[in-house]
């Protein structure tokens, strides 16, 4: 699982997002952005946040560290804000920290490629939104970080959307698994589009490094309270497996690249 430490201090509301994260200093002695599982949005954005960031993380891509911050509502006794104490008040237990980066930009659609390391970036930020369905990259909010001179990925709630599906039985109906594998993925709205001439070099590097091992080990850093159970997959190690099938189908097609890049 992620690590797992113990959030001390509550510092600021960040406000750019309709869910409310927070800065927050952890026993560890790091600041992490708090993502709360009281948000409106429920536990499977963080499940999502924690599977595309590690498999950012193993395509190559750098992306905040992640860990689970262990909140106890006490702190909510601290903060003035009522909005805040009413989020903090419903987020005991695990919550997702996303590693604090000081002093970073927004992307403001400058690529860094002072560094060999930065060669096909944005194709590969392409292909991890398109295999994973992420619509939340766009110039409206990129999602996109610029530190010590890379581009750095974060925000990955929005992908792997078929989950949202599960609670009303999704999972139970014969081939669900292929329907999210099939599924066509639109980068005209992605705020890195204009690297698309690079997908077909990406999607055959890439696929070199992942399979349904890897998938299985990105499901592991998952903490088991995130896994809420589902008709059809009652228990964390059920759940864990669905997400493994839902995207070891995926790998297995290429139809969710945008038309022109296919093989």
């Amino acid at each position: 699982m992620i690590p797992t430490v113990s959030v001390t201090r509550y510092v600021t509301p960040l406000r750019e997002g309709g869910s409310l994260p927070g800065l927050v200093e952890a026993d560890d002695l790091g600041t992490y952005v708090c993502k709360f599982r009281g948000a409106g949005q429920g536990l499977r954005v963080l499940v999502a946040e924690v599977v595309v960031g590690e498999l950012a993380r193993r395509i190559g891509l750098r992306t905040p560290r992640l860990v689970a911050l262990d909140l106890d509502p006490e702190i909510a006794r601290y903060e003035a804000d009522e909005e805040v104490q009413d989020l903090l008040n419903a987020s005991p237990g695990l919550n997702l920290g996303v590693d604090f980066l000081p002093g970073a930009f927004g992307f403001d659609g400058t690529m860094p490629h002072a560094d060999p390391d930065e060669e096909g970036v944005g194709a590969a930020v392409l292909w991890l939104d398109a295999f994973t369905a992420n619509v939340d990259r766009s110039w409206r909010n990129p999602n996109l970080l610029l530190w010590h001179g890379h581009l750095w990925v974060i925000d990955h709630g929005a992908a792997l959307y078929f989950h949202h599906a599960w609670s009303g039985g999704s999972l139970l109906k014969p081939g669900a698994p292929e329907r999210f594998a099939a599924q066509p993925w639109d980068p005209s709205d992605h705020v890195l589009g204009e690297h698309a001439a690079g997908l077909s070099a990406a999607d055959e590097r890439i696929r070199a490094r992942l399979d349904e091992s890897v998938f299985a080990e990105v499901l592991d850093e998952v903490p088991d309270e995130w896994l809420e159970p589902v008709p059809g997959a009652e228990t964390p190690a059920a759940v864990r497996a669905a997400y493994v099938s839902f995207l070891a189908a995926r790998l297995e097609t290429r139809q969710w690249l945008p038309v022109g890049v296919v093989a």
